[in-house]
């Protein structure tokens, strides 16, 4: 187990035909292990298209049936491929550079040191690259057709798609945008660009309700990345990755997650006074605060931050649960 642990002993293995143990079990064993690779338990961004569909509710005219459908599975197919080849790039990034040895050894109780293939000794760094360029050219293709087939291309649609199929595989592979100091931002706009352009291609318009959801949709990924980024100062600093939880002092990381926490709900609160969405809209995302309020008391206050950071996903999936919940009700009352 040392030498699986260990990536110089693993890589040491990893070039030679059938040298890695792993290499001679069932073929379910290894799908299971790319299945890990993909992050594809961690359905967050996935759930994009639910907004999306709902919003889809509010438009005053039906949209083209086929299209849309087709559409929207492009997107989806899309999407998985994408992420799953950023998640990749990033588990052979962290392998490389040791942060996620340090991240995860200490952890692997809590953490699951199996969801990471190459630490756990399950797949080679070559088998990770090759899945990862896989993934990117399939996931292009997805978007090619989800472009060809939209009833609708504005330009900032199209070019959203285009800006986010380029970016979403740099996270720590190519322009590595993950060291450059705009983690934070990249964790939320990943979200952004999975609603909005896909509504722009479905509708042809960017909605006001549309917008904000988007918006909000994009901080649940971040109100749950920078919990896992507080809980690996110490890897991310060993490697040189810029997270604001390396940079700032612990009241001041403390001040920031807070900070994104009152700013949901204030884009909840001043979209209903605005009147971009129902009035009723913050009532409907009441149990998002709440979820947010325990988050950021066991998480910063009780010093609890894995756990916040598990409550930052149901959080998640609760707003997204809400928002559907609110495109629903719309539809009914329009």
């Amino acid at each position: 187990m040392a030498a699986e642990l260990n990536p110089a002993a693993t890589a040491a293995t990893s070039g030679r035909p059938g040298g890695h143990p792993w290499a001679r079990l069932p073929a379910w064993v290894r799908l299971a292990a790319y299945v890990r690779l993909a992050k594809l338990g961690m359905v967050d961004y996935y759930l994009s298209l639910f907004v999306v569909g709902s919003l889809l509710l509010l438009r005053e005219r039906p949209g083209e049936g086929l299209s849309t459908g087709v559409t929207l599975l492009a997107f989806l197919l899309g999407e998985v491929c994408l992420v799953g080849a950023a998640v990749a790039f990033d588990d052979v990034a962290g392998y490389r550079d040791g942060s996620d040895a340090v991240n995860y050894g200490a952890d692997a109780p809590v953490r699951r040191l199996a969801r990471k293939p190459l630490l756990a000794g399950t797949l080679t760094e070559a088998d990770a690259l090759r899945f990862a360029w896989g993934a990117l050219v399939g996931g292009g293709l997805c978007w090619a057709v989800a472009l060809v087939v939209a009833p609708h291309r504005p330009l900032w649609a199209v070019l959203g798609v285009v800006s986010a199929g380029l970016v979403v595989p740099q996270y720590s592979w190519g322009l590595r945008l993950g060291h450059r100091g705009v983690q934070e931002v990249f964790l939320a706009a990943v979200g952004w660009a999975f609603v909005l352009p896909l509504h722009g291609l479905l509708t042809g318009k960017a909605t006001g309700p549309a917008v904000v959801e988007a918006f909000l949709f994009g901080l649940g990924p971040l109100l749950f990345g920078v919990y896992s980024n507080t809980n690996d100062i110490s890897g991310d600093r060993a490697v040189g990755r810029p997270t604001v939880a390396c940079l700032l002092s612990p009241r001041g990381n403390t001040a920031f997650i807070g900070a994104l926490s009152v700013l949901e709900t204030a884009v909840v609160v001043a979209a209903a006074l605005l009147g971009v969405v129902p009035w009723w809209f913050p009532l409907v995302l009441l149990p998002v605060t709440a979820a947010r309020v325990g988050q950021f008391t066991i998480g910063m206050v009780r010093g609890d931050v894995l756990r916040g950071r598990l409550i930052g996903i149901h959080a998640h999936r609760l707003l997204v649960a809400a928002l559907v919940t609110a495109n629903l009700l719309s539809a009914r009352t329009a």
